[in-house]
């Protein structure tokens, strides 16, 4: 369905990610955050995964361009959505691989992971 992206508090921003990921939809979201991570500041991203589906199939998911260039960039990953996606999603964001942590909350959480933000 789609990405929404908005920036809540000055290093703060927020992904709503509905139903079916497509690749076009992120390497926009990727292209438009490249420019406002290019003043060097640090961001802390709050992703809300609302009936997500999945990811569009027949994609190459495997491209880490953005994350080679601005993954330093990013302080800390919250993720909040429903836990048979965490697996994936933890994958996804690289956790683990990244020097931000990056945290999964379930979605009666939303509260308890913009505290873990600050």
């Amino acid at each position: 369905m789609g990405i929404t992206v908005q920036q809540e508090s000055p290093d703060v921003g927020v992904m709503r990610i509905t139903g079916l990921l497509k690749k076009s939809e992120m390497d926009a979201v990727q292209a438009a955050a490249a420019k406002d991570l290019q003043s060097g500041a640090s961001v802390k991203m709050l992703i809300v995964l609302e009936n997500f589906k999945g990811w569009e199939r027949g994609s190459d998911w495997g491209d880490m361009n953005f994350y080679a260039e601005h993954g330093d960039k990013i302080a800390k990953i919250a993720i909040v959505g429903d836990p048979k996606h965490e697996t994936d999603w933890l994958m996804f964001t690289g956790a683990g691989f990244r020097r931000a942590p990056v945290k999964y909350f379930p979605p009666d959480q939303l509260e308890q992971a913009r505290q873990w933000l600050v």
